[in-house]
């Protein structure tokens, strides 16, 4: 059975349902159903990517990478010693020095790989916004578990203590009747002598 949301919300959070924010809601509501807040945040945003965000995060990845970067300083050694030292000698080369035709495959590729990874750096920033707020939905829920044991341990306390007094009470009982019966017992004997 479902606890009503609105006597949740006033019971931890002392606030009314209507008025608590987002995250506050799904938090009570978590509760009220008997759920965890525990989520991964990574498999939530892989599960939303579109093929073409997988496709730049790859990208992106590779681009930021020590084999891309070795990969790169490889073509471009190679591009020219072909173009300097190999083709140069026949004659033949197809982008001789300063390299021009390099330099605008060099400003292409810069021009594509850079929109490339801003992409992915934003899905990054809005996957670390997800994962603040389920931060912040577990911290509550912490909270709220921590106030629960509060109460829970004053309610102890206090049923603690009221046993407590009415074993006091007993034994000042038992206490009078002991020294009632001294009394007597006292009266009894000078009564007798």
């Amino acid at each position: 059975m479902r606890p009503d949301v609105h006597k949740l919300a006033e019971q931890l959070l002392h606030e009314d349902f209507d008025r608590l924010s987002p995250s506050e809601r799904v938090v009570i509501n978590r509760i009220a159903d008997g759920l965890h807040i525990s989520r991964n945040v990574v498999e939530e945003h892989q599960q939303r990517l579109t093929p073409g965000q997988r496709l730049a995060d790859r990208v992106a990845s590779f681009g930021g990478s020590w084999p891309f970067i070795i990969l790169f300083l490889v073509v471009l050694a190679a591009w020219i010693i072909i173009n300097t030292l190999i083709l140069a000698e026949w004659n033949h080369t197809f982008d001789p020095y300063p390299y021009i035709l390099l330099n605008l495959v060099l400003s292409m590729l810069a021009a594509i790989q850079a929109p490339v990874i801003m992409m992915s750096q934003n899905r990054h920033s809005e996957k670390d916004r997800i994962d603040a707020a389920l931060d912040y939905e577990v911290n509550l829920k912490a909270e709220l578990e921590i106030m629960s044991l509060h109460q829970k341990l004053d309610v102890l306390r206090q049923e603690q203590w009221s046993e407590l007094l009415a074993v006091q009470r007993d034994q000042i009982g038992i206490l009078t009747q002991l020294m009632e019966d001294l009394r007597a017992l006292k009266k009894g004997a000078t009564e007798l002598s």
